[in-house]
């Protein structure tokens, strides 16, 4: 069943007139062409002008569509080959973070990202694309390892936060998000990081340090989700849009802010709407971002990942 959301209906219904006239064309043998085109150019006007005024939370919904490509569907489409690598080597293999090498048009990359499902049993399989401690954990390692063979890091931010369990905080999940955040910091190869989904808060940060950091049009990066947020400022749910200006999460409003170096264009309607083209278009800004990060020299380039982080925000001194 496809999912249509609110704002959507008008562009679902318009869709549902052009079928039934091609039906009736159809079983009566007539020439319905010029009715077709006339629906047809409505229809494209009508979804630039949707598309083209989303706010924040109509983003945060099609940031969630259940038919948006996730990690392994772009390294499938963007990578030649792929060799995925399992554990942490301290407790198990989270399956809510994939990881390995792999190759983009001839260039050797480590890969990482979150990694959801796309129907309820992988879903639970890859517990929803929240990390444990052993998630994060082996993701440094990967990133270790990159750094030996002096490979690029390239990282696919995709979770609605980091695993809140009991167990999770037992085994240490904010030293683990903490420790990469320093580890990447100073990692002595070229990284990139892209949010291609949900980037909620130290979850998505966990992996997200890079020497470029950008957002797919219709993701969102943010502490906290407008669910959450509207249940601690207005005790209800039912603020979430309105938490969702507040926070200033899409990524237009992160790269006003500075806090993301680049926004990547998204086919109209979303990445669910052409995976093929979203992973053409993201390659082209990885292969782009990776020649010029290679060019420059390894200490320069740790300076220049330390400062940009160093520089965001405002700091009043009273």
């Amino acid at each position: 069943m496809k999912v249509t959301f609110d704002f959507e209906k008008p562009i679902a219904e318009l869709q549902l007139q052009i079928d039934k006239v091609k039906q009736v064309e159809e079983k009566n043998k007539l020439d319905m062409s010029a009715t077709l085109a006339e629906l047809d150019a409505k229809l494209l006007d009508l979804t630039h002008k949707i598309y083209g005024n989303l706010n924040g939370w109509q983003r945060v919904q099609i940031s969630r569509h259940p038919e948006r490509p996730y990690t392994l569907q772009y390294i499938e489409l963007m990578c030649d080959d792929f060799i995925e690598i399992h554990g942490d080597r301290t407790f198990g293999d989270d399956k809510a973070i994939v990881g390995g090498f792999g190759t983009i048009n001839g260039q050797s990359v480590m890969i990482i990202g979150h990694q959801k499902g796309k129907n309820t049993k992988d879903r639970q399989y890859r517990n929803f694309g929240m990390a444990n401690p052993e998630g994060y954990r082996k993701a440094l390692r990967l990133m270790k390892m990159a750094e030996k063979f002096n490979k690029p890091v390239i990282t696919l931010i995709d979770t609605p936060g980091a695993f809140p369990g009991l167990e999770a905080e037992e085994r240490g999940q904010g030293e683990a998000i903490a420790r990469n955040l320093l580890e990447m910091s100073v990692l002595k190869v070229p990284v990139i990081c892209v949010v291609i989904g949900e980037g909620a808060s130290g979850g998505a940060l966990g992996i997200g340090i890079g020497d470029k950091v950008l957002m797919l049009e219709n993701s969102w990066y943010s502490v906290i989700s407008p669910e959450n947020c509207s249940t601690i400022l207005f005790k209800t749910w039912e603020q979430k849009e309105r938490a969702a200006e507040m926070l200033k999460l899409t990524s237009e409003d992160m790269f006003k802010n500075k806090l993301i170096d680049g926004v990547i264009k998204e086919p109209l309607g979303g990445a669910h709407q052409d995976p093929v083209a979203m992973a053409e278009t993201l390659k082209k800004h990885l292969l782009k971002d990776l020649k010029a990060l290679k060019a420059k020299n390894i200490d320069e380039l740790v300076t220049e990942r330390i400062n940009k982080f160093c520089a965001m925000g405002l700091v009043i001194e009273g």
